[in-house]
């Protein structure tokens, strides 16, 4: 039965049961749940005059700030589907999902206006549908940020005046409705719009809050970016919707992060492990009062065993999870399991069914490697505008993570490879097959392979495999002067081998499990 329920009630509830307890606190000022509701209602009411409807996608371009949820939940009252751009892409990264999904709307940062102004005569959006904020980030001494272009209107001064009344939407949004579409790239070079829906989302906040436990009065500290599936729909959207208090800055920053701990006597903390890297490095931890804090999830990339000592010296007892875009917060390691479980990712949530399959589909025993796969009303919809990637992906319901794992007696799971060949540096998925399609173009490269390699500070980095043109040479600068404005510098490869020939396959693949051997990916 189709029920009339979305995202959009979160908020609106909150501001009836606790109106003035505090939603947010962004860059140390407070924003109650009726201030966040009221703010959202004006967006809505903005949207609704521009004429954006249910199902229109609305894209957003912006650092972590207040705004960035006020769209994303006015969005949800409307049926419209959000669409949040990673802010380190490029022109032609940026082009290319904005016209994939057909945006209506671009709301963008005075930090990013260049970037749209290179691209915006090839996009598809309206002319009155370019909406500037400005990000209040520190300027540089002798650079003052841009104000709002002719060619855009300023975000503040189109919704000061709407009403606060909750907005109507054109048509009932349903539960099933899509919500956003979350890019990630693709194996083959196209990045893919993983499609979430509101009753996804709903599970999710549920899943969530089960790990973490979460209660209203939680102070949660995490500075992941809203458009990464881990800011939005792991820490922002379920403790809003647990009634918690968020602590928001704009980026991330070390010493400030650890501090927040202390100063808001933080509960429960998020963060990847190479921020936890980054912190540790700045020797806060060792200077503040972490006694407040009772969880701590975090992960998002290969974490070494010395990570949760040092963490655990300190009273800080990291949760390492699993979780994709298509389904992510699947797995998390329950606290009492840290030490004993040393390596694994965990185990199910209570609403993700995971098992090892083989090649044939077949459950595999505990102790078998196979592919990781999944079921659940977290799992998303499918992959926007791509039919035979969906059907691939998702088979009679059933996700195919593309990740190679076994699960031992007990029932928690370990990650063996990724078959799909991604790493994560730095918390970012990165595919080589995008970067290798970019580089396989310079006139000075036979052939090109890429791996993640380990890495100390960023968990995995490229590692690139240069087969020079015969009579040629090439160097590091040169390839990544080739790859500038192509891709996001997290993509480049930070390692590089020059080789005569790369080992392959007899359809003349490149052996890529023989260079992970032989260079310590494995």
């Amino acid at each position: 039965m189709a029920i009339e329920w979305g995202i959009g009630y979160i908020p609106y509830k909150r501001a009836l049961v606790s109106p003035d307890k505090r939603a947010i606190i962004f860059e140390d000022e407070p924003v109650t749940y009726r201030q966040l509701n009221e703010g959202i209602n004006q967006c809505a009411h903005f949207l609704r005059k521009r004429g954006i409807k249910k199902g229109d996608r609305v894209a957003l371009l912006l650092l972590n700030c207040v705004e960035f949820l006020e769209t994303y939940f006015a969005a949800a009252k409307l049926g419209a589907i959000l669409v949040p751009l990673n802010w380190r892409m490029v022109g032609p990264e940026l082009e290319y999902q904005l016209n994939d999904c057909g945006a209506r709307m671009l709301l963008f940062h005075d930090s990013f206006l260049g970037s749209v102004d290179l691209i915006r005569a090839r996009l598809k959006i309206e002319q009155d549908k370019f909406i500037y904020l400005k990000s209040g980030s520190p300027e540089l001494p002798g650079f003052e940020l841009p104000g709002c272009p002719k060619w855009a209107e300023d975000y503040r001064e189109l919704t000061k005046d709407q009403s606060i009344e909750e907005p109507a939407p054109d048509r009932t949004v349903m539960i099933d409705d899509p919500l956003a579409i979350l890019y990630t790239s693709g194996v083959t070079g196209d990045p893919k719009g993983a499609i979430l829906s509101h009753q996804q989302t709903y599970f999710k906040n549920f899943q969530v809050g089960m790990y973490i436990s979460g209660q209203p009065d939680d102070i949660v500290i995490a500075n992941l970016p809203l458009f990464h599936s881990g800011g939005l729909f792991i820490v922002a959207t379920p403790a809003l919707n647990g009634g918690m208090t968020i602590v928001m800055r704009r980026g991330f920053d070390p010493n400030e992060f650890a501090e927040d701990v202390q100063r808001y006597k933080g509960t429960i903390v998020f963060a990847l492990t190479t921020m936890w890297r980054m912190i540790l490095d700045t020797g806060k931890l060792d200077q503040i009062d972490t006694s407040s804090v009772r969880c701590v999830v975090g992960g998002g990339e290969r974490t070494p065993p010395s990570l949760f000592e040092e963490l655990a010296k300190r009273g800080l007892y990291m949760q390492q999870g699993f979780g994709q875009t298509e389904n992510s917060a699947m797995m998390l390691l329950p606290r009492e399991d840290i030490q004993r479980k040393v390596g694994s990712i965990g185990k199910p949530g209570f609403f993700t069914d995971i098992w090892i399959a083989d090649t044939n589909g077949k459950r595999l025993q505990p102790g078998e490697i196979g592919e990781i796969v999944a079921r659940g009303p977290t799992v998303m919809s499918g992959y926007w505008n791509m039919k035979e990637e969906t059907a691939r992906t998702l088979e009679n319901g059933i996700l195919h993570t593309g990740d190679l794992g076994y699960m031992d007696e007990e029932g928690y799971f370990y990650i063996v490879d990724r078959a799909k060949d991604m790493y994560r540096s730095g918390g970012e998925n990165v595919y080589p097959a995008e970067v290798e399609k970019i580089l396989s173009g310079h006139p000075k490269i036979a052939m090109i392979a890429i791996i993640g390699v380990p890495d100390d500070k960023w968990g995995e980095v490229g590692m690139a495999f240069v087969v020079p043109v015969k009579g040629e040479t090439i160097d590091e600068k040169e390839i990544t002067e080739y790859l500038k404005g192509k891709v996001a510098k997290y993509k480049y490869p930070a390692k590089f081998k020059y080789l005569d020939e790369l080992p392959l396959t007899a359809t003349m693949k490149v052996k890529k499990g023989d260079l992970k051997r032989k260079y310590g990916a494995l």
